[in-house]
């Protein structure tokens, strides 16, 4: 079955607490090339049968309406996933 895949990240000016415990956590872990982690939020919706241009409008109506909060989050991607 076909996924579709919802990436959510916080906006640029929101401040990101688990983004900045991560990338404090990482040079005490031998991870010294990063300066700057943001986490956000990754949705797989599964679909039975073909994903056609109305099922992935209504993804990215859901993505915009239910899977973020609009005001502290940005939609950054939709897109379907070839089946495994």
């Amino acid at each position: 079955m076909p996924r579709i895949v919802v990436d959510v990240m916080p906006k640029p000016e929101i401040l990101d607490p688990q983004g900045k415990a991560i990338v404090g956590a990482l040079p005490r872990l031998g991870f010294d090339a990063f300066s700057s982690v943001r986490q956000g939020k990754r949705f797989e919706l599964t679909v039975d049968g073909e994903v056609t241009d109305q099922i992935l409008a209504q993804a990215r109506t859901a993505a915009e309406t239910l899977l973020s909060n609009p005001v502290i989050e940005d939609v950054v991607n939709v897109e379907v996933v070839a089946e495994a």
